[in-house]
Formats: structure tokens, C-alpha cells, sequence
């Protein structure tokens, strides 16, 4: 029977720290390099860095039971889903494994030679590089070596099967007749598959013309028939059904987690800040003033890397990362710079980077944390455990734009809680399609 002995990169450890007790019963192999490279990252104050830290810990504790050269057993734990008996292994590498026009003072190259020197000292094993960087694992490619991106904490195989929030249902005339009649229908739980605040396109068998839009809350609930809004949301009026959707959400008390994900200009910020911005200063309806404050975060990729060398106080240091989301402020706000500063000045409108709102517990508020795809899903779960009473949370993000290389669509802390709260009462989610910004903005999104 062939082993499997996979060599673990830098990458595949600043991402999931557990991640050595993912390999069933198989050896792991950590190059030296490796260890170099997390040592670098282990001050940083980010996910990254915890990381590192949780990689170097548990290292630490191997040691004391063995040679980390020599191989030491990965002991099962009782409390963990991944039990594993493999070996992990510090290797080093044979330089002369690598082909001569490859710079071993190359980082990733002296882990590639790592997993080459690997394969030639154990030619009945299948040796296997497991990288998060794509040129790593094209290089290893055009050497021979087998690669595989760590997808452990991928919660779809594919983004095109990433949950919408939108459905479509093929009903009798009479069913779609009912729901305009009387507002509402009630579905067959065997007929269709649907989860909690999907929305539900329902089309005609005979006339795919003839369409209703509804909502569903539970099997116990009826399907609710969704208009347009008969009013603007603090000036803001949607322009298509998912913007429609999206505010039916924003809006709705018994909602207090949503994410919108939808490409640049599709209108996923404004909403949400006009959502929140209504319900803490609108005055129209007796449901409106329900939260506090609106509170508007993002995380910030540079700062932990570039931020000691701005100039300026720390607000300074944070204006060009967080300007976007003040101009959008501005305009909702029909550029009252008085109104708005007073707002801020009293904490009604807070705007500040992830950093600052980690550790807190915030109540009765409605956050929004914008370009939540470049979050990991421990940065996610940290915000969302720290949530207090009577507080919504919005997440909006494009996840097509991941600033974080340690990222990618399937594997972002956004499209997680995506799927992960699909089936979940709390939680609604709507994917924007149409860009409204501007017909320049629309055609370079499709075309650039």
C-alpha cells in the first residue's frame, strides 16, 4: 500500500493553525524554511499573526515528546473531529535537488527543493506539496511534484454553487393568483427546497411571463408576498428585484445578520448605510430609531504592514482606507457636513478599521463591516461572537475583489458565514447582479 506524505507551505499555517491534524493518518512535513518564514509573522496583530503564534505553540509541545527531525506522533485528542496518527517532521533540503536555474535563496524554492528531497528519499510514497499560492503549485507542477491547495476550510468546491438568496419555483396560475389575492401562499415542504428569508421567484407552468416575488420565513409561515418599496429608505430608492430584496432584509428586525455580496457599484454599501441610517435617525414610522448607532467597519490589509508609516494622528493614518465609506456617508447625508460631524462627535456614526472593533461587545447597534471577503473566517467569527443585544450586523463584500493573499472565493470568511448560516432563522443573504452606479461603471465591470 502507497503512504502519502504531505509537505505543508508557509501559507497553508497562517491560515489555519490546526491544520497539521488535517491529514488523516499520514505524515506531514514541515521544511525548515517554513518555520523561518512563520517566525517573521509571529508579532503581527491580525489573523496572520495568531496564526503563527497557534503554529509555534503547538510545535512547542511536539518538541517535548520527541526529535522533530527524527518524526514525532501527532497524539490523538479525544475532544477533536481530526484525530490523526502520522508522524510530523522538520525537514531540511538537498540543494542540489533543484534545477540550476532556480535561486535557492528563493524562499519558495527552498520549500519546493524541501518537497523534492522529500520525494527522492522516499520513492514508495506519494509526496504531495499542499500550497494556498497558485505559482508555487505551477511550479511544482513543471518539476514533477504533486501539489494541492489546502482546502479544509472551503465550504463550496466551486463559487458558482455559492448560495444566492434567490430561488426560482414552477407553480399552478392559481398559486400566484392566491399570493396577489391574499398577500401570502403556503409552500409544500416536499415540492421544493428553500431556506429561512430565501426569496422565491414563483413562475407559471403554463406562462413563464406571469411571475410573483415572495419571502420565506419558515414551513410553519406562509410565503409572503414582496412589493417594491412604496417609499424611499433615507433617500434611497432600489432600482432592481435583488436591490429589493436586499432592502426587505436590511430593514426587517427579525433579521439581525445579513450579508450582500455583489460586484463593484452594485449598490451593496449605500443600501446598507441608508438602511442603518434610518433606523437610528429616521423618523417616519413608529419601527424606525431601532438601534443607537450605526456603526461602519472594514478590515484594513495594509495597516498592519504600512500603517507606522503614515503621517499624522491614527485617524489620519486610517482616512484613506475608510474615505469611501465617509464620501457614501456624505452623500446620504445630501452633503451636511455639520449634521454629519455632530453625529460623529456624539458616537451616533462611528466609522473606524476592524482593529478597533475587535474585543468589544456592542449592543443595540447596526454594524456594517464593508469588504468583509478579505476577512478570514476566525476574524469573522471573532466579530460575530462579540455581538451584543438588540444589535444587527451587516456584511457586504465582492468576493471576485480578495486583497488578502491568503484568500481566495471559496475560502474568505464572507462567503463562509454565507453558507454556514444559510439554514439559520437569524441570518437572510441576497447576491446583487446588475451594477446601478453608472452605465460607465456597469460596461467596465463587464468589459475591463
Amino acid at each position: 500500500m502507497t503512504t502519502t506524505i504531505f509537505v505543508i507551505d508557509t501559507n497553508v499555517f497562517l491560515t489555519d493553525s490546526n491544520s497539521i491534524s488535517n491529514f488523516e493518518n499520514s505524515d506531514v512535513v514541515i521544511p525548515l524554511k517554513v518555520l523561518d518564514e512563520i517566525d517573521n509573522h509571529k508579532k503581527r496583530q491580525d489573523s496572520v499573526g495568531v496564526h503563527a503564534r497557534g503554529i509555534i505553540r503547538k510545535l512547542d509541545e511536539l518538541r517535548t515528546k520527541g526529535n522533530l527531525f527524527e518524526g514525532v506522533y501527532l497524539e490523538e485528542d479525544e475532544s477533536s473531529e481530526n484525530k490523526s496518527s502520522g508522524k510530523i517532521f522538520v525537514k531540511k533540503y538537498d540543494p542540489f535537488t533543484l534545477p540550476d536555474d532556480l535561486d535557492t535563496e528563493n524562499p519558495d524554492n527552498q520549500i519546493i527543493a524541501t518537497a523534492l528531497t522529500v520525494k527522492k528519499e522516499n520513492k514508495k510514497s506519494k509526496v504531495i506539496l499542499v500550497s494556498r499560492d497558485i505559482n508555487m503549485r505551477v511550479k511544482c507542477d513543471s518539476l514533477g511534484i504533486e501539489c494541492e491547495d489546502y482546502s479544509s476550510d472551503q465550504v463550496v468546491e466551486n463559487i458558482d454553487t455559492l448560495f444566492t438568496g434567490v430561488c426560482e419555483h414552477l407553480v399552478d396560475d392559481q398559486v400566484i393568483d392566491n399570493l396577489y389575492k391574499d398577500e401570502s401562499v403556503f409552500l409544500d415542504e416536499e415540492e421544493v427546497e428553500v431556506y429561512p428569508n430565501q426569496f422565491v421567484m414563483l413562475i407559471s407552468n403554463s406562462n413563464d411571463k406571469k411571475t410573483a416575488l415572495a419571502k420565506f420565513k419558515n414551513y410553519e409561515t406562509s410565503l409572503k408576498k414582496i412589493d417594491s418599496f412604496k417609499k424611499s429608505v433615507w433617500g434611497v430608492r432600489p432600482k432592481n428585484k435583488e436591490q429589493n430584496f436586499a432592502l426587505d432584509l436590511l430593514m426587517d428586525p427579525d433579521v439581525p445578520l445579513v450579508s450582500i455580496i455583489g460586484k463593484a457599484g452594485s449598490g451593496k454599501t449605500l443600501l446598507a448605510l441608508a438602511a442603518g441610517l434610518q433606523q437610528c435617525f429616521g423618523e417616519t414610522t413608529a419601527n424606525d430609531s431601532r438601534y443607537t448607532r450605526v456603526i461602519v467597519t472594514k478590515p484594513v490589509e495594509p495597516v498592519g504592514k504600512d500603517i507606522g508609516f503614515l503621517p499624522g494622528t491614527m485617524e489620519d493614518k486610517m482616512l484613506p482606507w475608510l474615505a469611501p465609506i465617509q464620501d457614501n456617508l456624505k452623500n446620504l447625508m445630501g452633503n451636511d457636513k455639520l449634521t454629519l460631524d455632530m453625529y460623529m462627535d456624539e458616537g451616533k456614526i462611528e466609522v473606524e478599521a476592524m482593529t478597533f472593533i475587535r474585543g468589544r461587545s456592542i449592543a443595540n447597534a447596526f454594524i456594517i463591516i464593508d469588504e468583509a471577503q478579505n476577512m478570514t473566517k476566525h476574524e469573522i467569527k471573532t466579530v460575530l461572537t462579540r455581538v451584543g443585544e438588540g444589535t444587527k450586523v451587516i456584511l457586504t463584500g465582492d468576493i471576485e475583489q480578495i486583497d488578502n493573499v491568503y484568500l481566495d472565493e471559496t475560502s474568505n470568511g464572507l462567503t463562509y458565514v454565507i453558507e454556514k448560516f444559510k439554514e439559520q432563522t437569524v441570518s437572510g443573504h441576497i447576491t446583487l447582479i446588475k451594477g446601478e452606479r453608472s452605465k460607465v461603471a456597469t460596461l467596465s465591470s463587464k468589459l475591463l
